[in-house]
């Protein structure tokens, strides 16, 4: 503290670096009952309030001015002592490497509470040349494009079942145009590109559309498609880069296969195509490309939809299968050639099993999809220039439940995370979450258990919280109940289709007064279901509590209102009606 009190005298000495002072003025009056070390604080710094903040042995003041200069946000300007300042300088309090969801929802969260923040995004083109614009993944190789034409495919089955409802249908073939569906996908897409640089603009969120890549502490260099390179340096740093699609490492993979990347703004229907992988990526794309009325295989080297519920997934599989998707299993290819050019063209291509390498199937396709997982775009941003630690196998970050890395100033959100569930919302959510602790004095965490998400394969899956599996790994097989049932959509009773292949269950903890700690929905619109279910899932509801509730008739959501049988009885679930 720089005195030292002897029988009720202050001592005064002065810590060295004590910014002058005139030493005639006098210090405020100390209140009658201040202790005796607050009156030699008040004797030696002429502050009276504590404690006395001090840096680089300058002193700043006491908490009162302190305080008060941070609420008013000029802090800085109190650290600057005779024109120099006492805390290292930056150009920037936050940049965000990655121009997605999750980056662009936490660099606007953090410009609406008056930081200074710096934006880097840049697509590496595909093998293929596809690049698109700002807003990663989600907006245009991902959840928009992927969802409007899972939308064209239920139309088309909509026009199948039209005829039962009495629309009398001309005797001309119905088609689908490939061409008008992908260039008003992209239209809107361009129109959500535009819309995210003009948000950015209006928040004060500085966007370049250049690579970034750590070269120091604090320093980043960011390279723009002309090769023309720029350094920034900031007090934080966020990487939201996210995740790119994995190739298969055979021969003619990259030179003759599509991924996702490059599937939504094909300029030529695909035709027959062959979709490697058994990914949500997978089979999301498969369902609507045979809803176009393609001829589509999936080719899969062991289970489907890995990380979800099992039960859940196979029941997709086998639906797919009804509607004309076929399945090599347990076959991962070997080979790609390219027998015929064309747009498309014709690929042969060599697979073997994974259970008899000798077992050798070849086919012939128009188009082969990849869809075998996704790897973190981490491995070219310098991450080892500044001793950021990423898991070798994958990737992936581990984080700290703050979504702080082992490097105290960078952090991470999204899909580039260990661990974590690789979706658009939970990055948003995440991104704005951090930045409210870091800038806003917020203590909320991201809540990465309790996650609604969909499958938008042809019969879409929705779920939240536990898997079965997980379930039983988590608290024991005779500490769940899972209580299940069919239904049958009062739309399709009058086409006749598809009944007793919907399903429903919830998965509840016994001992917690039988809480709905899993959500499982497999039918139409099952994504606009869950949403709801997700927010009392959230607040704990319990499976008293949904029978409690009274259904809306006649929706399939109704059914949860309704779920009587459980797993363990073994008793019949199929329904015979709506």
């Amino acid at each position: 503290m720089g005195s030292s009190v002897r029988k009720g005298k202050v001592v005064r000495q002065a810590p060295a670096g004590t910014a002058s002072r005139d030493p005639r003025a006098k210090a405020p009056p100390a209140p009658e009952d201040a202790p005796l070390l607050r009156v030699a604080v008040l004797e030696v710094a002429m502050e009276p309030s504590v404690p006395v903040v001090f840096v680089r042995q300058n002193q700043i003041g006491g908490q009162d001015k302190t305080g008060k200069a941070h609420h008013e946000r000029t802090l800085k300007k109190l650290l600057d002592v005779n024109g120099q300042a006492l805390v290292p300088s930056y150009d920037y309090d936050l940049i965000v490497i990655g121009g997605g969801s999750g980056g662009l929802a936490a660099s606007k969260e953090a410009a609406k509470l008056g930081k200074k923040v710096l934006v880097l995004d840049f697509v590496v083109p595909t093998p293929l040349g596809t690049r698109w614009g700002l807003g990663g993944t989600c907006v245009n190789v991902g959840c928009i494009p992927k969802k409007l034409m899972h939308q064209t495919a239920l139309l088309g089955q909509a026009i199948k079942d039209a005829p039962k409802f009495g629309w009398q249908l001309d005797d001309k073939a119905i088609n689908h145009s490939w061409d008008t569906m992908t260039e008003a996908v992209q239209n809107y897409i361009g129109s959500l590109n535009w819309g995210y640089r003009v948000s950015l603009r209006e928040n004060k969120v500085t966007y370049e559309n250049a690579y970034g890549e750590f070269v120091g502490p604090h320093k980043i260099k960011a390279t723009n498609n002309k090769g023309v390179q720029k350094f920034y340096t900031a007090e934080r740093f966020l990487i939201a880069t996210g995740e790119r699609p994995r190739y298969l490492g055979i021969p003619g993979d990259e030179e003759y296969c599509i991924t996702s990347d490059d599937l939504f703004s094909l300029h030529y229907c695909p035709g027959k195509t062959l979709v490697v992988g058994a990914s949500y990526v997978a089979l999301e794309c498969a369902g609507f490309l045979a809803g176009l009325g393609l001829d589509v295989t999936v080719m899969v080297r062991s289970i489907l939809l890995r990380g979800f519920d099992q039960e859940m997934a196979n029941k997709i599989g086998e639906h797919m299968e009804e509607h004309g998707v076929k399945f090599i299993r347990k076959h991962v290819p070997s080979q790609i050639e390219q027998i015929q050019e064309g747009t498309p063209g014709i690929l042969r291509v060599t697979s073997h099993s994974t259970e008899n390498s000798s077992e050798i199937l070849q086919g012939e396709y128009n188009t082969v999809l990849l869809a075998i997982g996704r790897d973190a775009c981490t491995r070219k941003i310098g991450l080892e220039k500044v001793g950021v630690k990423i898991n070798e196998k994958t990737g992936k970050i581990p984080v700290s439940e703050e979504e702080q890395t082992n490097v105290p100033y960078i952090y991470a959100i999204g899909d580039v995370l260990e661990g974590k569930l690789e979706l658009t919302p939970v990055a948003i959510h995440a991104g704005r979450l951090l930045v409210r602790r870091l800038y806003g004095g917020a203590n909320t965490k991201c809540d990465y258990v309790n996650v609604p998400t969909t499958v938008f394969t042809p019969l879409e899956y929705g779920a939240c919280g536990y898997s079965e599996e997980k379930a039983i790994e988590t608290f024991g097989v005779d500490n769940i109940e899972v209580y299940h049932s069919y239904f049958w959509p009062l739309e399709w009773t009058v086409p006749a289709r598809d009944n007793n292949r919907c399903y429903a269950k919830v998965i509840c903890n016994i001992p917690d007064q039988e809480r709905v700690i899993g959500f499982h929905v497999l039918g139409p619109n099952a994504g606009e279901i869950t949403q709801g279910f997700a927010a009392a899932i959230k607040c704990g509801i319990t499976k008293e509590q949904l029978d409690s509730t009274i259904g809306i008739h006649p929706v399939c959501a109704e059914i949860f209102t309704t779920l009587s049988v459980t797993k363990r009885s073994g008793g019949d679930i199929t329904q015979s009606g709506c």
